[in-house]
Order: structure tokens, then C-alpha cells, then sequence
């Protein structure tokens, strides 16, 4: 027995594991009658404005700018961008940047930023959701770059959390991203691209 096995049948000891039917049970109980979604209106409006608030810029644009305003925003910084093998094609149809398709992690730290897509995103609190599926790639593609461009559909935007977590599979590998990375640890000075991207961008597509 290694010391990882020992700890664990510890743990075990103390928390013995219960049947799947008793948890099942067990979670049914839980009570849910709270609020699930504060807002009926204005949904796309108040999640913009979230966005805005923790410093990421977000532009709202038609499926038929998506293209363009790519381009716009990847020629103002030179470099290569990782995209995730599952991106559509036609957001990089104007692009003039070198894209770099599902990058491997050595190569990460050398790329101008990442562009990808979402799994959900939160109204209420100005928050997007990765679960790093086909047009998100990995988690490091997420973190590892210093400039993030996250293309968000207005049919993934959900009006509060509850709504939003029963849009995800909770066995997933989920990232929730609320504005750049920002650490005000040190004497409370905010320092951004601490744990990922110093910028974040939102394309929000309606």
C-alpha cells in the first residue's frame, strides 16, 4: 500500500461511500423552490453590461459581422492565435492572422491570444462558461495566452445561474470566466493576467 492509498482508505473510514440510489435519494430532497431567474427581459443588455464591468470589452455584433469584427480585433495584435479544432470556419473567413489550430501545450505561451467559443454564458452575473468541448479546446488554451476572444451566441446567454448550470454537464471540465484575470492579494493593487488572459474580449452575436 503507497502513502496516496493509505490516505484514502483513511478518508474512506471516516466517510464510508453510500449507494448510488441513496445519493440519488438524498439529492431529490434538496430543497429548490429559490428564485431561478431574476430577469425576464433585457437579458443580452444586463449581460454586456456585467461583462463591461469587470473590464473585458465586449462588442455586440450580427452573424454577419462575426467575421469581420474577428479580423478587426486579431490584426491589432500581431501574432499567432490557437483556435480549437471545432471553431466554425466562417468565423476566420477575413482573417489575415496566422491561426494555429488546436495547438499543442508547448507551443501555447508563444501565441499572440486564443479565439474560441463557449458552452453557456450568465446574465446576471457577467459570466461566461467553458466545458472546453470542440469549440473551446483544452483549459490551457484558455489560460495559458494573455489575450482571450470568446464568441458568445445570444441563445447561450442565460438569465441567472440555476438556468445556466441546468444547461451544463456537471461532469465536464468546467471554466466560469468573469472579465480578465485580475489578483488584488498583493497590499489590494489590482494586477491582471496573473491566472490567465490580461484581456479578455466578448463577441456577443445576436
Amino acid at each position: 500500500m503507497n502513502a496516496r492509498e493509505e490516505i484514502l482508505g483513511r478518508v474512506e473510514r471516516v466517510t464510508p461511500a453510500r449507494p448510488a440510489a441513496e445519493v440519488a435519494a438524498a439529492y431529490d430532497r434538496i430543497d429548490r423552490g429559490y428564485l431561478r431567474r431574476h430577469h425576464e427581459d433585457g437579458i443580452l443588455d444586463l449581460f454586456a453590461e456585467r461583462v463591461a464591468d469587470y473590464r473585458a470589452t465586449v462588442l455586440r455584433v450580427s452573424p454577419s459581422e462575426v467575421a469581420s469584427t474577428v479580423a478587426e480585433r486579431l490584426s491589432a495584435r500581431p501574432g499567432s492565435y490557437g483556435v480549437p479544432g471545432g471553431v466554425p470556419e466562417e468565423w476566420f473567413t477575413a482573417a489575415g492572422s496566422s491561426l494555429v489550430r488546436d495547438p499543442d501545450v508547448a507551443s501555447l505561451d508563444g501565441l499572440a491570444g486564443a479565439v474560441t467559443g463557449c458552452a453557456a454564458a450568465i446574465a446576471e452575473t457577467g459570466t461566461i462558461v467553458l466545458d472546453h468541448g470542440a469549440a473551446q479546446g483544452p483549459r490551457a488554451l484558455s489560460l495559458v495566452p494573455d489575450y482571450h476572444l470568446i464568441v458568445v451566441l445570444a441563445g447561450q446567454v442565460a438569465a441567472d445561474v440555476p438556468e445556466a448550470l441546468e444547461r451544463l454537464d456537471p461532469r465536464r471540465p468546467l471554466t466560469f470566466v468573469s472579465g480578465p484575470s485580475a489578483t488584488s492579494d498583493i497590499e489590494l493593487s489590482r494586477v491582471e493576467g496573473v491566472h490567465g488572459p490580461r484581456t479578455l474580449e466578448v463577441l456577443v452575436v445576436q
